[in-house]
């Protein structure tokens, strides 16, 4: 397996204002060049479906690593949720624009969000998710990520997981695995960023 679940279980929930975790090198180090090598070649901002992107066999492992029983289970303990029967969603990122990082919540049909950052450096101001105290002030935050090298981000979907971050617009990268609460919202989901993917390609500056 590419990622350490003995380092994630070892991790403790935050549960205030909302259940999350920070784990640095979930995604083991020794893993994570073949992986970053074989990530998909993104060359726009947003969302697309691994359905839509062509990778190599490290980072095709790795979506498998997710897509385990184990996987599911470590992480329904965890935050203590039912995922039994729920489907993963699963989309990767490359590039960000000024439009990216505004305050949100996330959708009420995602029951988690696991986020795994997939950039060697970080040395921007702009870029870096931030977990905030409320959804009017991107400044009082809680914690600041940086986006690099394997480090995953997880937390549970609430009222009030408010996150955003600083503009920033070039090459970031950043695997989004989402276990959402029905077959039908993830076949919306994917209809939804097939849709989005097939427009861009036909006009790169849309979003």
């Amino acid at each position: 397996m590419k990622v350490d679940l003995e380092r994630f279980s070892a991790t403790p929930l935050i549960t205030e204002p909302f259940p999350y975790l920070l784990v640095p090198q979930f995604l083991k180090p020794e893993a994570f060049d073949a992986v970053l090598a074989d990530y998909p070649i993104i060359s726009r901002a947003g969302s697309f479906p691994l359905s839509e992107c062509k990778y190599g066999p490290a980072f095709e492992a790795l979506v498998k690593d997710f897509q385990c029983n184990q996987m599911r289970q470590a992480f329904q303990e965890k935050f203590s949720v039912d995922l039994a029967g729920k489907p993963l969603t699963i989309t990767a990122r490359g590039r960000c624009d000024h439009r990216d990082g505004k305050i949100h919540t996330d959708s009420k049909t995602k029951i988690l969000t696991l986020l795994i950052y997939m950039n060697s450096a970080w040395e921007q101001s702009g870029g870096q998710l931030r977990l905030l105290r409320n959804g009017n002030d991107l400044d009082d935050y809680i914690m600041e990520v940086p986006p690099i090298a394997g480090t995953l981000l997880a937390f549970k979907r609430s009222d009030n997981s408010w996150h955003g971050h600083k503009s920033f617009e070039g090459e970031r990268r950043v695997l989004q695995l989402n276990w959402v609460t029905s077959e039908e919202v993830a076949q919306r989901e994917a209809n939804r960023h097939r849709f989005s993917a097939w427009i861009k390609k036909l006009n790169p500056l849309h979003r």
